[in-house]
């Protein structure tokens, strides 16, 4: 699963809200923030790590959860490429209707 289609469900970006607002969490501590149960926590923690969003740590008996940084990055980079390409548009349409507006105003 792709970085994308790893965080289009809302609990698993849930997870990475969590996890940006604290640094770093253990599965406990994630499980705490949600109704349902620690397995189906678990189960969105394993998505997000396999498609590397979110890199787990074993310390002792414990899972540590924190944000990989690369797959925030690929958000940042394919967000701001959406942004561009929108605003171009915007651009364009704008550009369009001030061409009408003239027009229409020689009327």
């Amino acid at each position: 699963m792709d970085v994308f289609s790893a965080i289009a469900e809302p609990r698993r970006r849930k997870v990475i809200e969590i996890l940006a607002a604290n640094g770093s969490c253990t599965a406990t501590q994630i499980y705490e923030g949600f109704e349902i149960s620690p397995q189906a926590v678990s189960q969105h923690l394993g998505i997000l790590r396999d498609a590397g969003v979110v890199i787990m740590e074993k310390r002792a008996q414990q899972h540590i959860y924190r944000i990989n940084p690369d797959s925030i990055e690929e958000i940042e980079d394919w967000t701001a490429r959406m942004t561009k390409l929108w605003n171009r548009r915007f651009d364009e349409l704008e550009k369009l209707l001030e061409r009408e507006q003239k027009k229409n105003a020689n009327k």
